[in-house]
């Protein structure tokens, strides 16, 4: 993912309540696929479709009120999204927001 795309990405998700909403659909998305693919049942990926995009769109349509990367660069913001969500849990996402000019209480 090019440094300007993931910049824009972050500043697409400013704020802290859509950055929950997609890490919460992030990892229920991945644990159900990975559920899927163990009990080889395809319906589980319809679910993680929902579990994944639902909470997403809605915050962007709620809280940031923009549009969703995904529908101009469906892979790269897939790529965000855990990007994003493995920032989050390992505490390093702060200096990625600042240097995309997102402000973060300190």
């Amino acid at each position: 993912m090019d440094d300007a795309f993931w910049l824009r990405y972050l500043r697409a998700h400013a704020d802290p309540r859509t950055r929950a909403l997609h890490a919460a659909g992030t990892l229920g998305a991945t644990a159900l696929l990975l559920a899927g693919a163990v009990r080889r049942d395809v319906r589980l990926a319809g679910a993680a479709l929902l579990c994944g995009y639902g909470p997403a769109w809605l915050a962007h349509a709620l809280v940031e009120h923009n549009r969703p990367e995904t529908l101009s660069a469906p892979f790269r913001s897939l790529a965000g999204d855990y990007r994003m969500c493995f920032g989050m849990l390992t505490g390093t996402l702060d200096p990625e927001l600042r240097r995309a000019g997102v402000t973060v209480p300190r």
